[in-house]
């Protein structure tokens, strides 16, 4: 292989020689964790908060911040380096994953949305408390829980490997520094502070992100150029009309299973409702929603052209096989200290970006918890009313275990392989079936009651443990391989150690991963679909066998609006009746 022989530079010269993070370069990342610090303490110290400010923004925040801050949450360090590994490795078809966002914005506001918000929730599993009893409630609350500490180390560590990639410094030593700044502010100032800083962090993510698109592409020589290369090495494809569940990616799986993903965590996550619940109307909250939809798919788009970018650079010399890039998720940081390392500040406003959205997911993570432990494991078991200053301390104390918790996780997540956005997906399959299933099922099955749903909520936990689980073991074990697409080495103008890189192993996963068990090859983009039809399923064949109930007595409040003209007018007024003691229920709109 040509692409071995000693060239100019060892490969060890070219990654010191890239490490040039340099002063201004840790003044700007040190402004922007000035500035979030600031902003906290401006809401924690200065303006006035009481429980109702701290989590939900007294409900009467506007949309433009609330917009910026759905976008900020959503987009973590996750997608802005992973994204780009996944196309520059695999190619274009996640790209469709997009139309599956679009599905969602328009079922998300027409069924889960307006019954949020018309029950004016702080917390969005009190629903299922309205809709069943309170076991449901805290089995929701649990299953939120074990998701968010699963999801939160894996945010926290993308951003500390690309901060690694570009000044050396350890990702032990930068991840609880950043983190402790992450936790005063969200400690501090609560949702309002959250927001603002998502404000901030959005504007240098997006700006980072647009930077490196536009200077990276110039310096190849132009959108063709980005063009012709990935067409010549299989990148760009057509879509992928197979509509076997085992194939990693294809249209059905990303659009449909997609939309599933999004619908939790865009939609009815208590991280993200809580920002749709923040805003006063209905009609303030859907406008948020598709303005964050539009944010959102920019960002996404743009991360998939920075992926098209990096092959275009690296189109032969491969830095994944000459190890220039220690890990896959490196590779952007990669692209970054090649196309603007040589100007101070530049990388800065970068690792900046990256860090902006991982701090914002992390702070919209544990303002999130401090309200599910506040209103779903506390209130519920204190009669007396509860003082202000206890409150808050409670609130407090909450995001800083959780904070503390999700830094030590770090050191697991770094032992575990595939990519993040896979790996991401893969464990959140775990609770997202079942927290999406006990919602649709409140929303569209009256006949379902809780004593079906917690055995189908149950049934699905139980089984996508199992297949997540098992497919991770496998991957990591080297069991089950994935097709990727060609790289070279040819071009390269330094020495290296010849290895065998994933990356020419360009096998086809249907020959190669037989042998596995087939539950453990279905496509991680079926997790949540799967899960939420298992505990839909099984949730009504146990209503309908077991202690059946009569649908007329549900309050069609719970209900999908589009459900509710099919309950009579004395129905209505007989069941508003029996529930106007009920604080949460008086206030809706039947």
């Amino acid at each position: 292989m040509d692409g071995f022989n000693v060239k100019f530079l060892d490969v060890n010269d070219i990654e010191l020689s890239m490490q040039h993070f340099g002063i201004y370069d840790y003044i700007v990342f040190a402004l922007m964790l000035i500035m979030c610090s600031t902003i906290g303490f401006y809401w924690g110290f200065i303006k006035k908060q009481n429980t109702q400010d701290y989590l939900i923004g007294g409900r009467n925040m506007k949309l433009l911040p609330i917009s910026l801050s759905l976008i900020a949450s959503y987009i973590s360090g996750i997608s802005l380096l992973g994204t780009p590994t996944e196309i520059y490795v695999y190619g274009t078809q996640y790209m469709f994953i997009m139309i599956g966002a679009i599905l969602m914005a328009f079922i998300f506001s027409e069924v889960y949305l307006p019954v949020f918000h018309e029950l004016r929730l702080t917390s969005t599993f009190e629903y299922l408390e309205l809709r069943f009893d309170k076991r449901l409630r805290y089995f929701g609350s649990i299953l939120f829980a074990i998701g968010l500490f699963t999801w939160l180390p894996i945010v926290i560590y993308v951003p500390a490997l690309a901060f690694n990639q570009v000044s050396g410094v350890n990702i032990h030593i930068i991840t609880p520094v950043v983190c402790i700044i992450c936790i005063f502010y969200t400690c501090m100032g609560g949702l309002q502070a959250v927001v603002w800083t998502d404000v901030l962090q959005t504007i240098i993510m997006f700006g980072a992100i647009v930077l490196i698109a536009i200077k990276g592409t110039f310096d190849i020589g132009g959108i063709s150029v980005v063009w012709s290369r990935n067409w010549e090495s299989g990148r760009i494809e057509a879509p992928n009309l197979d509509p076997n569940p085992l194939v990693r990616h294809t249209v059905w799986g990303l659009i449909f299973g997609g939309c599933f993903n999004w619908l939790v965590s865009s939609g009815i996550s208590q991280t993200m409702a809580q920002r749709y619940l923040a805003l006063p109307t209905i009609t303030s909250a859907r406008k948020a929603l598709f303005c964050f939809l539009v944010g959102a798919l920019l960002i996404i788009f743009s991360c998939c052209y920075c992926g098209l970018l990096i092959h275009a650079t690296y189109y032969d010399c491969d830095p994944l096989t000459t190890k220039l890039a220690k890990a896959r998720d490196q590779l952007l940081p990669l692209l970054v200290m090649d196309v603007v390392g040589e100007f101070p500040g530049l990388p800065g406003i970068f690792i900046a970006g990256v860090f902006s959205a991982a701090l914002s997911s992390l702070s919209t993570g544990l303002n999130s918890m401090a309200a599910v432990v506040l209103e779903d494991f506390y209130k519920p078991f204190v009669k007396n009313p509860l003082k202000e200053n206890r409150v808050s301390n409670l609130l407090k104390i909450v995001v800083i275990v959780g904070g503390v918790l999700c830094v030590g996780l770090v050191y697991v997540v770094e032992k575990l392989g595939t990519t993040v956005l896979q790996l991401t997906m893969s464990l959140s399959g775990i609770s997202n079936g079942a927290v999406l299933g006990m919602f649709t099922v409140g929303t569209l099955l009256p006949k379902v009651h809780s004593k079906g749903i917690l055995v189908g909520g149950t049934v699905c936990v139980t089984i996508m443990s199992w297949i997540c689980l098992g497919t991770q073991l496998s991957i990591a074990n080297g069991h089950q391989k994935f097709a990727v697409k060609p790289v070279s080495v040819d071009g390269c103008q330094y020495s290296f150690i010849p290895i065998s890189s994933p990356a020419f192993n360009n096998t086809d996963s249907h020959t190669e991963n037989d042998e596995v068990f087939i539950l453990y090859r279905l496509s991680y983009m079926w997790y949540t679909l799967l899960g939420t039809l298992i505990t839909m399923i099984v949730s009504l064949i146990v209503s309908l066998v077991w202690d059946p109930i009569d649908a007329n007595n549900i309050d069609p409040s719970m209900l999908a609006p589009f459900l509710r003209k099919y309950f009579t007018k004395s129905d209505k007024n007989r069941i508003q009746t029996q529930t106007s003691t009920n604080p949460k229920c008086s206030d809706t709109k039947l």
